[in-house]
């Protein structure tokens, strides 16, 4: 029988006392073993994912010249459009079949990027950073739990991600048609950069998480649950003991339908220091097994990895 990822309930950490403690354990136990669980009990009403998406669609299907106009290569595309075929996982030079929009926190300050917003549809801007809002909350509360199963204060890893450049993803993957290029595929298998990811249940199938075996596990498009996954800057940071796990997804069995998916990416401010701790060490062998680099210095690397920087 296939594998399934581990559900944790956030209505048990907010309900505290042993349900909390139950929810650590659950939510920690899935990071370390494979890197990824699903979340339900998130209290985002399926509604607002459901208009934020409706507003996603609307955004994609302008023309290209459109949306081009809200392009910012000039910030390494972390804000704003980002055309098909631009990004590729690190080490595949095939272009991803996808294009995306992203948008961070709105905040006064010169040293972060600010939000562009398109003049069409209207409703963007308030679905789109009205999620973000709900999302950014929620990771705080999941990077609590996680500081506490690793033996650290409950703002461990929140103080971290303070004021981090945070980056809600909105992709769209087009329909195939008949002139995708050799070897692409919708999102070529790779792992995330940051601390931790999640993602808001896709409108379709086609993720897959690669299991200890090399074998795949399918995730399904579900808006109920959120997918919530461990990235490299956690992985490192804790010597592997939380994994960053290679997942991918895979082209659809026919080359007509779109594909829409929201993965919020949580990341640490640039100046966090990202060496492996030696409690970490220690747990995991005890041999250092990443690099000492700070958060800046990794996003950067793997933005030039990637194709979104030069």
């Amino acid at each position: 029988m296939a594998r399934t990822l581990a559900v944790c309930n956030l209505t048990d950490w907010r309900a505290g006392g042993e349900r909390r403690e139950a929810f650590v354990q659950e939510m920690g136990a899935a990071l370390q073993d494979i890197g990824f669980f699903a979340l339900t009990g998130h209290g985002i009403d399926v509604e607002s994912i459901k208009k934020s998406y409706s507003a996603a669609e609307d955004f994609f299907h302008l023309p290209q010249e459109e949306k081009k106009r809200y392009e910012q290569a000039e910030l390494f595309r972390q804000r704003g459009y980002t055309p098909y075929g631009v990004e590729h996982a690190k080490d595949n030079p095939a272009p991803d079949l996808k294009e995306f929009w992203q948008t961070g926190r709105t905040i006064d300050d010169p040293n972060f990027h600010k939000n562009i917003w398109p003049d069409n549809p209207a409703e963007f801007e308030g679905a789109i950073d009205g999620l973000y809002v709900a999302m950014e909350s929620m990771s705080s509360e999941l990077l609590s739990a996680a500081s506490l199963y690793l033996g650290k204060s409950e703002s461990w890893l929140p103080d971290m991600a303070h004021n981090g450049n945070t980056i809600l993803r909105v992709i769209h993957y087009p329909a195939l048609g008949q002139n995708s290029p050799d070897g692409a595929v919708r999102s070529a298998q790779h792992e995330d950069i940051n601390l931790i990811t999640l993602l808001v249940g896709a409108t379709a199938d086609g993720l897959q998480v690669m299991d200890h075996d090399g074998t795949w596990i399918e995730v399904e498009g579900n808006h109920d649950h959120i997918i919530v996954d461990s990235g490299d800057m956690l992985q490192n940071l804790t010597n592997g003991l939380f994994k960053s796990t290679t997942h991918r997804v895979i082209n659809p069995p026919d080359a007509t339908s779109d594909r829409y998916s929201m993965p919020m990416f949580v990341h640490p401010r640039d100046d966090v220091d990202l060496t492996p701790l030696p409690e970490f060490v220690e747990m995991t062998g005890g041999e250092a097994l990443y690099e000492s680099i700070t958060a800046g210095e990794y996003l950067h690397q793997r933005l030039v990895e990637i194709g979104l920087a030069s």
